[in-house]
């Protein structure tokens, strides 16, 4: 892969699909969050919705993913992936999360990536931090409810690209 092809992987309209883009209405704890994560990210991407999960619990036991402003970016290693994807969620109530400003989570960017990436898997997550702290981006993303509408946000929010 040339550094063009790398350049490419690190914008967000080829970490997140359309498909991995939803609202949800009842999420109630943060383990039914995960196992909404899993199936979206089984449903979007073949990925295994078990072992999706259990990657997410087990990351977020090293500490919470909830980056604060009601955000959270929870993230996994995983078999089977030859890149990184993602998965966004709009919470319409928003989830204690543990967050770091302890405040609920509404908006959730999860990303996984390959077991044996490094670089790569370090440029999804600044990039997608990058992302979610511009306020204008969260504003817009909490304005809307259409999954159509919040990819297209995403995918053409400042700072998109990698630097």
């Amino acid at each position: 892969m040339d550094g063009a092809e790398k350049t490419k992987l690190m914008d967000l309209s080829n970490l997140l699909k359309p498909g991995a883009v939803k609202v949800l209405a009842n999420v109630t704890s943060k383990k039914r969050l995960f196992q909404d994560l899993g199936e979206i990210a089984h449903s979007a991407y073949g990925l295994d919705a078990a072992q999706t999960v259990d990657a997410l619990q087990e990351r977020e036991s090293l500490g919470p993913t909830g980056v604060g402003h009601g955000v959270a970016l929870p993230h996994a290693r995983l078999h089977g992936l030859d890149h990184v994807v993602g998965v966004f969620l709009r919470l319409e109530k928003p989830l204690d999360f543990d967050a770091v400003d302890r405040l609920p989570v509404d908006l959730v960017f999860a990303l996984f990536a390959p077991k044996d990436s490094g670089v790569e898997h370090l440029k999804a997550l600044a990039l997608v931090s990058r992302t979610m702290r511009d306020a204008a981006t969260c504003t817009k993303l909490r304005a809307n409810a259409d999954p159509a509408t919040l990819h297209a946000i995403l995918t053409s929010a400042p700072g998109v690209q990698a630097a």
